[in-house]
């Protein structure tokens, strides 16, 4: 059996990697995109794919985080500054309370509270090992696969492209090999700017927390404004 402190080392190395955003393994590479043959014999391009998903360094963003059967749905921030960024799910006076960040090249999660996790001792700030920064990040949201133009529908429409990212283990060579999936992001962000993020789902194993391994988060406002990133007195100093 696995041990606690094993489980819970695996289960931050995950959340964190994936920066709650099921992003860490880059998926497969766009096949080209096909081309029209005309009736006169020309062939024009097909229109390309809107540009993919990338985190900005400086904005502010509100929202809900919302575990739909946990019946959780509290304030979520996400703010970044400098190539920094941070995300805060509830609060003390919420059933849940989590930040995790990436910060200094670094990335981190704590949870404050959970449903069934005990207050004390309380939860350590878990530093995951190795290097990470909002570079990298974006340099594997290039790899996400487009799945068409939706609308998010809600107290204001929005016009979204609709991205998924998958982190698979296992073999990575096609054919009847050993493989599981990990995880499973769906990322929608405007059609007109690619780095204004409006929803997520995730799904996968850094959920564990949660008996049916997802979660959402939604956005009400996203700006291209420098937010407040701090790294809580818990966590342990970043990577030099």
């Amino acid at each position: 059996m696995v041990s606690r402190r094993t489980r819970r080392a695996v289960v931050s190395m995950v959340a964190g990697a994936l920066f709650a955003l099921g992003v860490v393994a880059p998926g497969p590479a766009a096949a080209p995109l096909p081309r029209v043959a005309q009736a006169d014999g020309d062939v024009s391009p097909v229109p390309t794919e809107p540009r993919p998903p990338q985190l900005p360094a400086d904005f502010q963003g509100t929202g809900r985080y919302i575990v739909r059967d946990l019946g959780i749905d509290v304030p979520f921030t996400w703010q970044g500054r400098d190539g920094n960024s941070q995300m805060v799910a509830g609060g003390p006076e919420h059933p849940i309370w989590f930040t995790n960040l990436i910060y200094e090249n670094t990335l981190y999660t704590l949870t404050y509270k959970w449903p069934n996790i005990p207050l004390f001792p309380p939860r350590e700030c878990s530093k995951i090992p190795g290097f990470f920064n909002r570079q990298i990040f974006n340099d594997k949201l290039k790899t996400s696969r487009f799945v068409g133009p939706e609308i998010l529908q809600g107290d204001k429409d929005r016009h979204v492209d609709h991205w998924r990212v998958g982190v698979v283990g296992g073999s990575t060579v096609p054919g009847e090999f050993f493989r599981f999936p990990l995880a499973l992001g769906d990322i929608y962000v405007d059609q007109r700017d690619p780095t204004r993020w409006w929803q997520v789902l995730q799904f996968g194993l850094q959920n564990l927390f949660d008996p049916e391994l997802d979660e959402w988060f939604t956005m009400d406002s996203f700006d291209h404004r420098p937010g407040q990133v701090t790294l809580p007195d818990r966590c342990p100093p970043p990577t030099s």
